[in-house]
């Protein structure tokens, strides 16, 4: 007997945190735009920085350099799954790039409709057109090509916008997050592009009851 799909629930939602600097990041947002607006699901993006998240966790680099084997494996693997899906990708020839600048900038509009068109873009100016999304310039370009105001990059330097991705990146770390990208059905965490699509057929209909408390696991489970 087949089963139709299950429709989707009042409102479903999926977060999506990620950073420039992360190829993976840029296949997803390739890909979840299309595939979540199929599935009727709502994609929210949240931007966060990795760096503080890996320093929480032992590392003063990334693991990809930290661990070169594992670096050889990712620039290869984002090459496969970019081929696989049809999504432009150039090697960068700096890996990574901090995306610092452009992370203050969306954070600010995450919650605008020109969010997601300018989180596309920049990441294409890493990994299309291999340019350094550090730059004002590059930034500048970008805001210029979308019609958004030149004021944002100002913006971007003072005090709130600093303050306000600081409190972004706590707040992945508070919920779970380890890596890019990571994506939230409520507080379900799913990781890595090869998740994205488990993380909107969750959004559908959830598999499962929710997950203990991470304080439960580290007190019992983890530790035995």
């Amino acid at each position: 007997m087949v089963h139709p799909d299950p429709a989707p629930r009042p409102s479903a939602t999926i977060e999506m945190w990620f950073d420039f600097a992360s190829p993976y990041s840029y296949l997803s947002l390739a890909r979840g735009g299309p595939l979540a607006a199929q599935a009727g699901v709502t994609l929210v993006l949240r931007p966060f920085m990795l760096g503080p998240i890996f320093k929480a966790q032992g590392w003063d680099d990334t693991p990809f350099r930290l661990y070169p084997s594992k670096g050889i494996y990712m620039l290869r693997d984002v090459v496969r799954r970019a081929t696989r899906f049809g999504v432009p990708y150039r090697p960068p020839s700096a890996v990574p790039r901090l995306g610092l600048l452009a992370a203050r900038i969306a954070t600010l509009g995450q919650d605008e409709a020109w969010c997601r068109p300018f989180c596309e873009a920049v990441f294409r100016e890493n990994f299309v057109h291999d340019r350094d999304i550090q730059s004002p310039a590059v930034i500048a370009a970008v805001l210029q090509a979308l019609g958004l105001p030149a004021t944002l990059l100002e913006q971007a330097g003072e005090a709130p916008a600093k303050a306000a991705l600081k409190a972004q990146t706590e707040e992945a770390a508070r919920r779970g997050v380890f890596g890019a990208p990571a994506f939230f059905v409520g507080e379900e965490l799913f990781w890595g592009d090869d998740r994205l699509e488990d993380a909107l057929a969750w959004a559908r209909a959830p598999g499962l009851p929710p997950a203990a408390p991470p304080a439960t696991l580290a007190g019992s489970a983890l530790q035995k």
